[in-house]
C-alpha cells in the first residue's frame, strides 16, 4: 500500500501552491469584497493544464487523473475555495462526462474547448423546488422535429450567467419518471429563449459566479443530446459521483488553509504573557483540526485513485466528501475561535474560510445524502459502482 505521493505529483502541488499564492491571493481581498470574477484567470489556470486530468490526450487531456485534480485543486482551494469551482465547470463536469457518454464528434467539438477554457463549462441540475430529489425537477424538453425546445427554469448553478456550453438536464418523458430524464450539450449565448442571470445574495464562494437560468421555448438543436434520450438520470447519478470527488479537494483545501491560518496566529498572539499557542486548549483544538484534515486527506485521496484504476468508488466517494466537508467546517470553526475577536473581521481569512467552507455541506449532494448512499450501500441496497 502506497501512501507517498511520485515527483511528478508533488511538482504539480508546487506549480498549483505557486499559482495560487502569485496569481490569486495578492486581489484575493478585493475581489472577495467585489464579488468579482476573474475570466482571464481561468484561461491561466487552463494553460498551466488544470483542466486536462481524467481526459485522453487526442482531447486536450494531459494524461493524468483524478488524483492529480484533487492535488491541484487542493492547493487552489487552500488560498481560495471560489477558485477550486473551474476545476468541476472546465473539467470534471461536462469535459469527463461527454468523454463517458458522448459521440465522437461531440468529444472533438467541446471538450478541447473546455480543457482550454476557450469556452466557459456549467451544468444545470438544481431548480427552485428540486434539489436533493433531483427526478422532481420541472425543467421539459420537448421534441419538435427538427429541434428540441426547453422550458423551465435552474437555480443555484454555479457559471450560469457567464457560461458558454454546458449541460442541461431536462425531462423528455415525465410518465417515466427516471428513465424520462434526458441530458442536453446547451450553448447559453445567442439564444433568445435563454435568460440568465446572477446571484449576488451568497454567504461565501464570492468569486465564483453563480445565478439562475430561464428556458422559455428555447430552441436547441437534435444532436444535443447526451448519450441517449431517457439516460439522463444514469448520466447525472455518474457525474456526481465524479464532481464529488473535486469538492471533496476543495474541503482538503479550505481545512488546509484555516489550520495554518489557527497555527500562524496561535504562535504570534499573546496572552498572560505567553502565545495562546502555548495553552492546552488551543492546542487540543489544533490536535482536533490536524488529525481530521488527514483522515479526510487520506479518504479523498483513496477515492480519486480508486477511480483512476476504473474500481467501484461511489461509497467511497461519498465518504469522502461527507468526511472532508464537515471536517473543513470544523476547521473553519475552530480557526475563528482562535482567532477570537479578529476572526470576526473581513481583515482576517478566518471568517471566509467559515462561510467558503458551508457551501460544501450542500453542492454536488447534501452531507444527509452522503449518508443515504453510504448506508445504501453498505446495508446492501444498492451495488457499490
Amino acid at each position: 500500500m502506497q501512501f507517498g505521493l511520485t515527483d511528478e505529483q508533488k511538482m504539480m502541488q508546487e506549480m498549483a501552491r505557486d499559482f495560487a499564492l502569485k496569481e490569486i491571493q495578492p486581489t484575493l481581498k478585493e475581489d472577495e469584497a467585489n464579488h468579482r470574477y476573474r475570466p482571464e484567470r481561468v484561461k491561466q489556470m487552463a494553460e498551466l493544464g488544470f483542466f486536462g486530468c481524467a481526459l485522453p490526450e487526442e482531447y486536450g487531456g494531459n494524461g493524468f487523473g483524478f488524483l492529480e485534480s484533487v492535488l491541484l485543486a487542493e492547493q487552489i482551494a487552500k488560498v481560495s475555495g471560489s477558485w477550486r469551482l473551474p476545476f468541476n465547470m472546465q473539467n470534471i463536469g461536462p469535459a469527463v462526462t461527454v468523454n463517458k457518454f458522448g459521440t465522437k464528434e461531440q468529444k472533438e467539438r467541446f471538450i478541447p474547448n473546455w480543457v482550454n477554457a476557450d469556452a466557459c463549462g456549467f451544468f444545470a441540475i438544481t431548480e427552485p423546488n428540486s434539489g436533493s430529489d433531483v427526478a422532481s425537477m420541472r425543467t421539459t424538453a420537448t421534441d419538435c422535429g427538427d429541434h428540441w425546445e426547453l422550458n423551465g427554469q435552474k437555480m443555484w448553478i454555479s457559471n450560469a450567467h457567464v457560461g458558454d456550453w454546458g449541460l442541461v438536464y431536462a425531462f423528455t418523458d415525465r410518465e417515466k419518471k427516471y428513465k424520462g430524464m434526458t441530458c442536453f450539450i446547451v450553448n447559453l449565448k445567442d439564444n433568445e429563449g435563454i435568460v440568465t442571470a446572477p446571484i449576488d445574495t451568497k454567504l461565501g464562494l464570492h468569486c465564483a459566479p453563480t445565478g439562475e437560468i430561464a428556458f422559455t421555448k428555447a430552441k436547441i438543436p437534435k444532436d444535443s443530446v447526451l448519450g441517449e434520450v431517457g439516460q439522463g438520470f444514469q448520466i447525472c447519478m455518474w457525474q456526481l459521483n465524479n464532481t464529488r470527488i473535486s469538492c471533496a479537494a476543495g474541503a482538503l483545501g479550505i481545512a488546509g488553509g484555516a489550520i495554518d491560518a489557527a497555527i500562524e496566529y496561535a504562535n504570534e498572539r499573546t496572552q498572560f504573557g505567553k502565545k495562546i499557542g502555548a495553552y492546552q486548549m488551543i492546542q487540543a483544538q489544533i490536535a482536533d483540526m490536524v488529525a481530521e484534515h488527514d483522515a479526510a486527506k487520506m479518504l479523498v485521496y483513496r477515492a480519486a485513485w480508486l477511480k483512476d484504476q476504473g474500481l467501484p468508488n461511489q461509497q467511497q466517494t461519498s465518504i469522502a466528501k461527507l468526511f472532508a466537508s464537515e471536517a473543513a467546517v470544523h476547521a473553519a470553526s475552530a480557526t475563528m475561535k482562535i482567532f477570537g475577536s479578529y476572526g470576526f473581521s473581513t481583515e482576517y481569512p478566518a471568517e471566509r474560510f467559515l462561510r467558503d467552507a458551508q457551501s460544501l455541506r450542500v453542492v454536488e449532494g447534501t452531507s444527509n445524502i452522503q449518508k443515504t448512499i453510504i448506508a445504501g450501500i453498505a446495508m446492501g441496497d444498492v451495488p457499490n459502482r
